[in-house]
């Protein structure tokens, strides 16, 4: 169920079928790391072969971006949902609380997460979230020991990508959690500290020209989407 675009590998499933994979991985006590791919993360492993090698070690690549499904129907492939990071979040708290299945929010600045833990509560009642670190705490063995000893099902990052890719491939295997997935600023969203796209923009793929018009200065960025397709249309 994946597709290879310039490299890298990008999975076909949609919201609803990884959410009942992944649930099912953790009652089989599957170990599942999940990383998100956008058109500038797969222009940077261009350059970068420790990178491409990070996102290909992913069980799960959910194509993050509208640049992912335009780039696989020029090659002809089959993936037409977008499966938006903060979004497969969400959607793992829900199917978390619906099944008992413990969650611990690890990243962000001070205060972060646990102010997200607050909104997730209100949102899914029925949530469990067993603890929370912020992203700035240096004590490596402290962060372990509170991961292990709180037996969480569902561990969410958020210290920026790659750095949240490259410590959950490097810890994963010594914690307790079965779940992995690297969520950026998704604590500061979910907080209300940064404010999301418009649900219209979100409908239509175009969160990133939404960020345009709010941050023009993000053109130069941005300016990696054409870039990206022409380069995915040649190879």
């Amino acid at each position: 169920m994946k597709e290879n675009i310039m490299g890298i590998d990008v999975c076909r499933y949609n919201y609803n079928d990884l959410s009942t994979i992944l649930i099912e991985n953790i009652d089989k006590k599957q170990k599942s790391f999940i990383v998100a791919i956008n058109p500038e993360k797969i222009m940077k492993a261009q350059e970068d072969q420790e990178l491409k090698k990070l996102l290909n070690s992913a069980d799960y690549q959910i194509p993050d971006g509208v640049g992912i499904i335009i780039a696989s129907k020029l090659k002809r492939g089959n993936i037409r949902d977008r499966v938006t990071g903060i979004d497969m979040m969400l959607r793992l708290c829900e199917e978390a609380a619906n099944n008992n299945k413990r969650i611990f929010l690890y990243g962000g600045s001070p205060g972060v997460a646990q102010t997200a833990k607050q909104e997730l509560e209100r949102r899914y009642p029925n949530i469990k979230i067993v603890g929370t670190i912020d992203g700035y705490e240096k004590d490596e063995q402290l962060i372990e020991n509170a991961i292990n000893e709180s037996k969480a099902d569902i561990l969410f990052v958020a210290l920026g990508s790659p750095k949240q890719e490259y410590w959950i491939t490097k810890k994963m295997n010594q914690l307790h959690p079965t779940v992995y997935q690297g969520v950026g600023g998704s604590f500061d969203v979910i907080s209300g500290d940064i404010n999301r796209a418009p649900e219209v923009f979100q409908k239509y793929g175009l969160e990133w020209f939404y960020r345009l018009l709010k941050e023009p200065w993000r053109i130069k960025r941005q300016m990696i989407l054409p870039k990206f397709l022409i380069s995915a249309l040649k190879k």
